[in-house]
């Protein structure tokens, strides 16, 4: 037998580190090659690191939440034959993991079986019947039997609990088969009134410490980072998508297999793309440390995507160059990768403007926080049938606010104005969104 040192291999170009994020194995554990070991993260990006050969797991180098560098040992197994450790060699992970043994026991270091805890006679003047019941803990919370169970108590017991405004089934009886005493009912009294109450309530004190690992960590650093270092200006305003509805709804009714249902972000791209020719200070990333705004020709709108890890950021590239069904294809593409945890990096960064949407879960009016370095970000709101005012009647419209942010130390406050007013009048009139 021998060992076998797994190393974090380069998970990415230029990448120097990554998060462990996953432990899928423990020690003692055995693996097929090709077994899934661990997952670690970078940029939003998680990537799993397989089990070269077959093996027993003897040795895990890290904690989640740990950074690791590349090429340091993170797992060590026993395998048939030679491994890749030699006797004595330097190749085995010397440093011990915090809160793991420094050494897994082999089998030529057997540890000494501890001896089996046994409970202390009673004296041997007292009879078995004399001897003292054992105490209940005094923390009892909640029911101490099962739910419909019928609590055993005397009469009198009854009685006094009934007066008391005591309720039997909270109350632990000592006697047998559960059968609660008066002395029972006194040391429930005594453990505090709250408890005593017939409620059936009872007080919650534990606390759970949660540590912040993979996706939630990135997204906490990243969102830290805008709001300390980008001076928000949010600019919101309602636009009457009646007319676009109309549109939407007109042309999913022409159900083509090459052309899947539009949703409401392609036209709202398409009239980004728009904009952003007439404002192209607007797609942009400000580099604040160099004091250098790099406006691109090139938009790439980044689609604030929910999924069960966590928020990620997928980007269409080169938006400009798509029309209205290449846009949906790639957003529902993007989205069901993102959702599945199968988004390259590549299809995670790259942004330079960015669109999030709750969807139905809107609310009325949001603060959307930058994407870092980005200088804008356009925030889609509900929509809502509102009574609007035509000159001489309200009548029932589909309207939606935008919520949009930008970076008030290189967008002023009017060219914000300017860019979301020419979205309101390209949405509130979708035909001038297909006119060149």
């Amino acid at each position: 037998m021998g060992e076998h040192v797994i190393k974090l291999p380069d998970v990415g170009e230029g990448v120097a580190e990554a998060e462990l994020v996953e432990w899928h194995v423990k020690v003692g554990d055995l693996v097929r090659e090709d077994t899934v070991l661990a997952a670690v993260m970078t940029d939003k990006a998680t990537v799993e690191i397989p089990s070269p050969v077959d093996g027993e797991i003897l040795w895990l180098g890290a904690e989640i939440g740990d950074t690791v560098a590349i090429g340091s040992p993170i797992v060590r197994l026993k395998v048939a034959g030679e491994g890749n450790v030699k006797a004595g060699g330097g190749d085995a992970p010397k440093a011990e993991a915090p809160g793991k043994s420094a050494e897994p026991k082999t089998e030529a270091q057997p540890s000494a079986p501890k001896p089996a805890l046994k409970p202390a006679d009673p004296p041997a003047n007292v009879s078995p019947a004399a001897a003292p019941k054992a105490a209940r803990p005094a923390s009892i919370s909640g029911a101490p039997r099962v739910e419909g169970e019928k609590p055993l108590a005397s009469p009198a017991v009854r009685l006094r609990a009934k007066e008391a405004g005591i309720d039997l089934r909270q109350v632990p009886g000592s006697g047998p088969a559960g059968r609660i005493s008066h002395e029972d009912i006194d040391a429930f009294v005594a453990r505090g009134p709250q408890l005593a109450r017939a409620t059936g309530l009872a007080r919650k004190d534990g606390v759970e410490d949660i540590k912040v690992v993979g996706l939630r960590r990135k997204i906490a650093e990243k969102m830290s980072l805008a709001k300390s270092r980008i001076p928000h200006i949010t600019y919101v305003e309602e636009i009457d998508v009646t007319a676009l509805e109309e549109l939407r709804a007109a042309l999913n009714k022409e159900k083509r297999a090459d052309r899947p249902k539009l949703t409401l972000l392609p036209f709202l791209m398409r009239a980004m793309v728009k904009a952003i020719a007439e404002q192209p200070n607007l797609n942009a990333l400000f580099d604040d440390e160099a004091g250098v705004i790099h406006q691109h020709e090139g938009v790439h709108i980044g689609i604030a995507a929910q999924t069960p890890n966590g928020l990620v950021v997928p980007v269409v590239k080169h938006a400009e160059a798509r029309d209205l069904w290449d846009s949906a294809v790639e957003v529902n593409r993007l989205a069901d990768a993102a959702k599945a945890g199968t988004a390259s990096r590549e299809e995670l960064s790259g942004s330079t403007i960015t669109i999030t949407s709750l969807g139905a879960m809107g609310g009325v009016a949001t603060t959307p926080v930058i994407n870092y370095p980005e200088v804008a970000i356009v925030g889609v709101n509900k929509i809502m049938v509102r009574p609007v005012w035509d000159g001489t009647q309200f009548i029932p419209r589909k309207m939606m606010n935008l919520s949009s942010s930008f970076d008030h130390r290189v967008i002023d406050g009017w060219d914000a104005a300017v860019f979301v007013q020419r979205i309101k009048a390209l949405l509130e009139t979708p035909a001038l969104i297909f006119v060149d």
